[in-house]
């Protein structure tokens, strides 16, 4: 059994944020583990529809994503229609073909900057992967290897920038912990923020069965 059924019956329960969606984001330093983290959760919610924000980001605009996100996502999906975008292929350099994305009762997304300031009006929850930077970025090496040194040398100038002018953490209404086996949830900072759809709400402690050897950015 997947003890992250709790937080995720907790999830549906939030009134819908975006059109008749919940939408739930799951931000963090690069190499966090957040994209595993979200899967696992999307398993929970009964196979909920994951954004990776990986597909909407590119070379040349590893944070400028958010007109596009707007347009193909958010628009859509505030009228209750599905969203479609053109996901980046990191190695052919450009855009591959169009993805549907269903307005589902819960959507996730994944990656460094969900929870961005641009993002939260729309978002019914955001949770923060708690792991120290250096920490993530140590792991998300490795797991890259050495021929991506250059791609993460840029990308710690750029992740560095983005959050110190527009930091989740703080807005995060929980804060996850992987654990050896799982995960520990706890309120974040802004579980206590009223009237902030963004912010969330508490989520008791809970452990995700896992193997917990699984990063992604």
């Amino acid at each position: 059994m997947d003890d992250l059924a709790g937080p995720a019956a907790d999830l549906r329960a939030l009134r819908p944020s975006i059109g008749p969606v919940r939408l739930v984001a799951v931000d963090g330093h690069a190499g966090s583990g957040k994209s595993t983290l979200a899967t696992r959760l999307a398993v929970a919610l009964g196979g909920a529809p994951v954004l990776r924000l990986d597909d909407l980001a590119t070379h040349e605009e590893l944070f400028g994503w958010t007109d596009r996100l707007r347009a193909q996502v958010l628009e859509p999906l505030s009228r209750g229609e599905a969203a479609r975008y053109a996901p980046y292929d990191w190695v052919e350099r450009g855009f591959g073909p169009v993805r549907v994305l269903e307005p589902a009762p819960v959507v996730l997304v994944e990656g460094v900057g969900a929870g961005r300031r641009a993002l939260r009006p729309s978002l019914a929850a955001l949770w923060w992967m708690d792991l120290d930077r250096s920490l993530s970025r140590e792991r998300g090496r490795r797991r890259d290897g050495p021929g991506l040194s250059a791609f993460w040398d840029g990308w710690t100038v750029a992740e560095d920038r983005h959050f110190a002018a527009d930091p989740s953490r703080p807005h995060a209404g929980t804060l996850v912990r992987q654990l050896p086996v799982g995960y520990a949830l706890s309120p974040g900072p802004g579980s206590a923020s009223h009237g902030c759809p963004g912010s969330g709400g508490p989520v008791s402690p809970a452990q995700a069965h896992g193997d917990g050897a699984s990063v992604t950015r």
